[in-house]
């Protein structure tokens, strides 16, 4: 990678997406931040001779393929796309509408896909690049109350390992990004996060515990996002993405935990597992 790379940024109207914006200008790097609305982008971003702010819906393709001409037009090549735009359709599956499941699925699984193949043939010719996908530690480890948002983040996962060998060929590079917990606006009512439409009895007394529960750590979480944001420039200065990159103390430890209790499920039922071939 170049000392001054053109960095193309979703989401980044607020939370860690203004963030990660900051700190590539910090860094010297230029930026297409993107939201939808380009007023909200500049206000929260800041005014920065190298920022480019872009009015962009993940949801809608035309608005991607404007947002990514303006930046060619501008600043003419992409180097490094972090698609972070998403949102969090909170609650037990039985109470997520499908209306609900599909457009959780639109927004953070479709939408990075949107923006990256927008992007890719500017990558493709220039021979070089980065796409790196915020995805979550509930992109690795299945939780309560999240049956939109983890498949969500699994699918990403799965896209994010599998894209890296269509691109190693043409110099670009991939790296998905699992945070933890981090003080960011994705747990504020409004905002990031979709409270379940459906009432279902059975699910009543537990869905109100867990809603109380997660508005309660609205603003009490251990990450700090501008560290993050930092360590994401980092990395991509580095030259050298890994595969993944598990983002904070709390997503390593349940990472690894999750680790040893696959490891334990695999030698619980090796022989049996292992007596399926045909024979011989």
């Amino acid at each position: 990678m170049s000392q001054k790379n053109i960095w193309f940024v979703t989401g980044a109207s607020r939370g860690m997406g203004v963030d990660i914006a900051q700190a590539a200008l910090a860094a010297g790097h230029s930026v297409v931040a993107t939201g939808r609305s380009a007023e909200r982008v500049q206000a929260a971003v800041g005014e920065h001779e190298n920022l480019l702010a872009v009015t962009l819906d993940v949801t809608e393709p035309a608005t991607i393929d404007t947002a990514v001409q303006a930046a060619v037009e501008r600043f003419g090549r992409i180097d490094t796309l972090v698609n972070n735009a998403g949102n969090f359709y909170a609650g037990y599956f039985e109470n997520i509408s499908p209306d609900q499941m599909r457009a959780q699925m639109e927004t953070n699984f479709f939408g990075p896909l949107n923006v990256t193949r927008a992007i890719l043939p500017v990558m493709r010719q220039q021979r070089s690049g980065q796409v790196i996908t915020v995805t979550s530690a509930a992109g690795l480890i299945g939780q309560e109350f999240c049956a939109a948002y983890a498949p969500s983040k699994f699918a990403l996962e799965g896209w994010m390992e599998s894209l890296r060998f269509d691109l190693a060929p043409y110099g670009i590079s991939t790296m998905s990004v699992e945070p933890g917990f981090f003080r960011t606006e994705l747990l504020v009512e409004g905002s990031s996060t979709i409270w379940p439409e459906l009432d279902i009895e059975d699910y009543a007394e537990r869905t109100e515990q867990t809603i109380t529960a997660w508005k309660s750590m609205n603003g009490q979480q251990g990450g700090d996002p501008k560290k993050l944001a930092d360590a994401l420039v980092t990395l991509s200065n580095s030259g050298e993405l890994p595969l993944r990159f598990l983002a904070g103390a709390d997503v390593m430890a349940g990472v690894e935990q999750n680790l040893a209790t696959i490891q334990g499920q695999i030698e619980a039922n090796r022989d049996l597992s292992a007596s399926l071939a045909f024979d011989a």
